[in-house]
């Protein structure tokens, strides 16, 4: 609920002035039924027809008056509250954006997006709800119990009863639907889970036929919600009834009572029930409030959760890091571990090595051996655990993020494309490039021939994630980004995966020519791709196993010699040692 209040104070003025005008409404529907008693107790019984007409014009300036606050009020109210929905989604955007993969992790992303769609927009619901409705039920409440007891005070200890009846109930109300609501968003979590995964892997569910298993999976979690659901609405279906009971048997009993006071009275019994159904209909938009502010708090609560949550990475400031006098492309691992949250072992395990600015340094290993870990701890994409990495001399978690990961590109396995063309794709790698900068970058990736051959060419656009590029189109595109970047450290994460190896070696011939100077680490599971780089580091279970030239690993590292008798095969152990590779040749 605090962090609801704390925008609002950021918004007090609109919110105010849309309060104002609520008030403005109320009072203009609290005043009606009054002059209503007036026009037929003084009016009507008296047969006065100036009195009919002036307080008949009177109740309609009321109405126009209350249905002009109406208008301004919902104006406001609107407005504010999206306004505020806007914020706090920027704000749980911006919150995500600092947090590493490691929290991210933990968070998940289905959950996130959860919070970030549906948990705001019932905050804001919420927010809209109390310039709406909130304020004015309870102030319809009162003053409409306050005039009835002014027009009939025999009723006061009546209206005490029903007020504490109801009180008790919209607390039980409160109290049993805040948990149920809780644990409903959690169930959309999953829904929002199971979706997300069948929509990312649809290409692999048409092609086993899956389509039974994911219906099941999907029948399940949506299940559960309506299972959620349920329980939750049974809450209300329960209380609400009761409560208008409550203040029905209310109005009955105040008929019953009247007889009691003296005859001719109509219009001011006509106002006592009119003011007894206003308590009714506030008491019922007391309920359904405090049903949306349980939601609302449930949600805040799970929005609240992003907000605070403390980053896995510490972020240094500037001036924090390490003066080492050592060339800015240079890597150093010393003793690292790292362990994945849960994981039973390490993914890296004591890795000590170095390289030197400009050189390029091959990876290859076993499926699941930690190489793309590995690389992961240059740019901060985890911390290791223990042990330490240097980039430039200077201990990675001791420069400012943003400062390392501008003299770091990465070029992924799985390209990552966004929506939007191909010119504002690469234009990542470096917004102020001009067109003959991209185009270099993408004739070094291969990338120019086939968008030449795009009727847009690099205006083409793309759908989200690249959808109308085929696998190796989008490693290109995603290479050709990296160039583009020129940064002093190139991580090339097993990006040629989906290149065919003629393809792939224009490609790598392409990578050589503009990655001069830069130093390049090459993670692949094709030998003939890191043979020829000036060092290759071979790793088996986390840990490296090997590290030097071609010829000395195929002398002193067995698994190397396992991956390239595997490859090529035996005939190659004393001739082919020389072929294959476009690094450094």
């Amino acid at each position: 609920m605090r962090l609801m209040l704390h925008y609002i104070k950021k918004h007090i003025g609109m919110f105010l002035t849309a309060v104002a005008f609520l008030t403005i409404e109320t009072f203009a529907d609290l005043l009606q039924p009054t002059f209503m008693s007036y026009i037929v107790d003084r009016g009507v019984k008296g047969q006065e027809q100036e009195l009919i007409i002036r307080y008949g014009l009177i109740m309609l300036g009321i109405t126009a008056m209350g249905a002009a606050g109406a208008v301004v009020r919902n104006l406001y109210a609107s407005r504010t509250s999206q306004l505020i929905g806007k914020e706090i989604r920027l704000a749980v955007y911006e919150k995500v954006q600092t947090l590493s993969y490691e929290n991210i992790d933990r968070l998940q992303p289905a959950s996130i997006i959860t919070r970030i769609t549906n948990d705001v927009t019932q905050m804001q619901n919420f927010i809209n709800g109390i310039m709406r409705i909130m304020l004015k039920a309870p102030v319809t409440c009162i003053g409409a119990v306050v005039l009835i007891i002014l027009q009939m005070p025999g009723l006061l200890p009546l209206m005490l009863a029903i007020l504490i009846c109801a009180g008790l109930l919209i607390y039980g109300n409160m109290k049993l639907g805040y948990p149920r609501f809780d644990k409903m968003q959690q169930k959309l979590d999953g829904l929002n889970r199971v979706s997300r995964e069948f929509l990312s892997a649809i290409r692999v569910v048409k092609a086993f036929q899956a389509k039974e298993q994911e219906r099941e999976k999907f029948e399940d979690a949506s299940g559960q919600l309506a299972e959620a659901g349920i329980s939750s609405m049974r809450v209300m279906a329960v209380f609400g009834p009761l409560i208008n009971l409550t203040v029905n048997a209310g109005i009955v009993m105040m008929l019953w009572l009247s007889g009691r006071e003296p005859a001719g009275e109509i219009g001011r019994l006509m106002a006592c029930v009119n003011y007894m159904t206003q308590v009714l209909f506030s008491l019922g938009m007391v309920s359904n409030i405090l049903n949306s502010a349980v939601r609302a708090t449930a949600s805040s609560a799970r929005v609240q959760e992003i907000l605070n949550e403390v980053p896995a990475q510490r972020e240094a400031e500037e001036g924090e890091a390490l003066q080492v006098q050592a060339p800015e492309g240079s890597i150093i691992f010393r003793q690292v571990t790292f362990s994945y949250a849960g994981a039973s072992r390490p993914a890296v395990q004591e890795a000590s090595f170095s390289i030197k600015e400009g050189e390029t340094v091959g990876i290859i290993g076993p499926t699941g051996s930690g190489k793309s870990t590995l690389v992961n701890l240059v740019p901060r994409f985890y911390d290791a655990t223990r042990g330490q990495v240097l980039a430039g001399g200077q201990d990675v978690t001791r420069v400012p993020v943003a400062k390392l990961r501008q003299m770091i590109a990465v070029a992924p396995q799985k390209a990552l494309l966004f929506s939007g063309t191909i010119q504002e794709n690469l234009r990542w790698g470096d917004k102020q490039a001009s067109m003959e900068d991209i185009r270099r970058a993408a004739e070094a990736a291969c990338a120019e021939e086939f968008v030449a051959k795009l009727p847009e060419g690099y205006d083409t656009l793309l759908g989200q994630g690249g959808v109308n590029l085929s696998g190796g189109q989008k490693q290109r595109l995603s290479i050709a980004r990296a160039l583009l970047k020129k940064p002093r450290i190139l991580i090339l994460d097993d990006c040629t995966s989906a290149l065919d190896a003629t393809t792939e070696v224009q490609v790598l011939a392409g990578i050589r020519r503009e990655s001069a100077g830069m130093t390049v680490l090459l993670v692949s599971q094709r030998i003939s791709t890191v043979m020829k780089a000036d060092h290759i580091l071979c790793m088996e279970d986390g840990r490296i196993c090997g590290f030097g030239s071609h010829e000395e690993l195929m002398t002193d590292c067995e698994p190397y010699r396992a991956i390239y008798r595997s490859q090529i095969g035996d005939e190659g152990l004393t001739g082919a040692a020389g072929e294959g590779g476009v690094f450094h040749g």
